[in-house]
């Protein structure tokens, strides 16, 4: 094909040349952003979901400020076990994005099931960090909500109690979600990073396993749950009720 005259090619026309002379099919499939047209043995760089880029986020209180909870545990659980999961979670990303296009299914899901409970674990992590460091003493819109959807907040604060003692010695998370089905509030008790109500939005969040009280109370989970509550940040629990509620309608 003989090149046009104007030295201002148009993406056809330069897409056409390249053809014609078979170079780069590679650069064809990036400009086609990756799809059948592109060579397979051409990497042009790991995709965003493949980067394992998250990075951890610094507390948002200081650690040795809260009442009945040590700096000691707080950050020992800040550091291990929440960057614990950040970090594994960037490992299984990069290793998805270097598999080959043979890799047996049972490598994809093994990888994804992983994907999945880290990345759960790194967001109720820093949702459950991220309403503590308040003075625990209930009141706004989430208040408000719980209220309507429990008859008291007295109530749904037994209720909730009670499925946190039901994980105590074991593992698991106690969840207060807005439920965009029913537009209202609720509980809901998980025993792992996997269990999550399908399209709610958590509020409050209770990390239930050992890690988050063995070295403070032992295995008198009680006596954590208790020293929880007088450190939530009603303030950030609200916030995320009310963006809950302009987000989902």
């Amino acid at each position: 094909m003989t090149p046009p005259a104007s030295s201002d090619l148009t993406r056809r026309q330069a897409l056409q040349l390249l053809l014609a002379s078979g170079a780069a099919t590679g650069l064809v499939g990036l400009i086609y952003g990756g799809h059948a047209m592109a060579d397979p043995t051409v990497r042009i760089g790991p995709a965003p979901a493949y980067r394992g880029r998250n990075e951890v986020k610094p507390l948002p209180f200081s650690a040795g400020k809260l009442t009945g909870l040590s700096e000691k545990l707080i950050t020992s659980h800040h550091q291990n076990n929440y960057a614990g999961a950040v970090k594994r979670l960037n490992q299984i990303q990069q290793q998805l994005g270097s598999l080959p296009a043979d890799a047996a299914p049972y490598q994809v899901g093994a990888l994804k099931r992983e994907e999945l409970i880290a990345t759960n674990s790194m967001i109720l992590h820093e949702l459950y960090f991220g309403n503590l460091g308040g003075n625990g003493k209930p009141s706004g819109t989430a208040v408000d909500m719980l209220k309507v959807e429990y008859g008291t907040f007295e109530a749904w604060d037994h209720e909730f109690r009670l499925g946190c003692l039901s994980l105590g010695g074991g593992s698991g998370w106690m969840i207060l979600s807005y439920d965009p089905h029913n537009a209202s509030v609720h509980s809901y008790w998980a025993a792992d990073h996997t269990h999550s109500l399908a399209g709610g939005v958590p509020l409050l969040v209770m990390d239930m396993y050992e890690h988050a009280y063995q070295m403070d109370y032992g295995a008198n989970a009680k006596g954590y749950v208790d020293a929880i509550f007088q450190n939530i940040n009603w303030d950030e629990v609200n916030k995320r009720a009310e963006r809950a509620r302009r987000q989902v309608g």
